[in-house]
């Protein structure tokens, strides 16, 4: 019988302890059924760690409201693999798999989906050309219409569904990078991983076509930019978001230059981006001219309280200065 050296047997049990508390610290990957359709929604588990959120004050092209950088600590979760589509937002739009729920579905929310406000039914093309067939992400819908969208997926499933909070957001954009891009540096090496204003074609694509990161994520860089949970803070973290309540977008886009799509970068909602709503006032669900935001979903390996659902699914007032 060979003998181990004591301090190699502790080293290799070490190792192995580190190897299972890793493997439990990520969720595994699943695919969400949605009763009633054919189809899913592929989720990603994002194991937990640190991470500096942020971007250093030597990356190129940084902006003053992408810090101070700061060591962040993300549990795991579950973020869905592709950007929401339009196949999966008419789904809610069109209310007509509301009353299939699967009896074997989970009970971490208890919703009556009948209840749940549906968006209005857009008047005009909200795709602006761009088309709402198989694999194209939905876009020109508000911060409210997306997170409408997780409740009533919460409703259908069961499971709670939101939308990611900034921290989360870039944490899973990174997958452990430090780099402008989750890739790297290299602004030559985007068009691998992403559509943008340098080779869209001035449209946007089906997901999932370009490489994914390191996560499995597809199109966390361009295609379309992602709401967030998060009110927009000019100023960077740590001050007053802006009276008006804009939400931050994250991702950049396929109208996007290619320092808008590094992990760090921040946009901010404009008046423009519905500046032809004929509505008065405009509408809470669409923007008539904002066809490059979308949105994807994340859930959470431990739910909030019933109590507090809704600080996820609905608007947040921002402070008085």
């Amino acid at each position: 019988m060979i003998k181990t050296n004591p301090i190699v047997k502790l080293i290799l049990i070490s190792v192995i302890s580190v190897v299972f508390v890793t493997a439990q610290e990520k969720p595994k990957d699943f695919i969400q059924k949605l009763p009633g359709s054919d189809l899913t929604i592929e989720m990603v588990g994002i194991p937990s760690g640190e991470f500096l959120f942020g971007s250093p004050d030597s990356e190129q092209d940084r902006d003053a409201d992408e810090g101070p950088q700061k060591s962040q600590h993300i549990d795991a979760f579950w973020m869905a693999k592709n950007e929401t589509t339009w196949q999966l937002y008419y789904l809610y739009l069109n209310r007509e798999i509301d009353s299939i729920i699967d009896p074997t579905a989970a009970t971490d929310v208890a919703l009556d989906v009948d209840a749940i406000s549906g968006a209005t039914i857009p008047y005009v093309d909200m795709s602006l050309g761009m088309g709402t067939s198989a694999g194209l992400p939905v876009v020109n819908i508000t911060q409210l219409a997306a997170s409408k969208f997780c409740k009533w997926l919460s409703a259908k499933t069961g499971y709670f569904y939101r939308l990611p909070t900034e921290e989360e957001w870039e944490y899973a954009c990174r997958a452990g990078s430090q780099t402008a891009y989750s890739y790297g540096d290299e602004v030559s090496n985007l068009e691998e991983y992403a559509w943008y204003y340098d080779n869209s074609d001035d449209t946007y694509k089906e997901v999932g076509l370009k490489k994914p990161n390191a996560y499995g994520l597809y199109d966390m860089h361009g295609n379309v930019a992602e709401w967030t949970l998060n009110l927009y803070t000019e100023h960077g973290y740590g001050t007053e978001p802006n009276s008006n309540g804009f939400y931050t977008v994250r991702g950049g886009s396929w109208d996007d230059d290619a320092d808008m799509l590094r992990s760090a970068s921040r946009q901010s909602p404009s008046s423009n981006w519905n500046q032809r709503d004929p509505q008065l006032p405009k509408s809470v669900w669409w923007n008539t001219d904002a066809g490059f935001v979308g949105f994807r979903i994340v859930r959470d390996m431990n739910p909030p309280k019933e109590g507090d659902f809704e600080k996820y699914w609905g608007p947040i007032v921002p402070k008085k200065k």
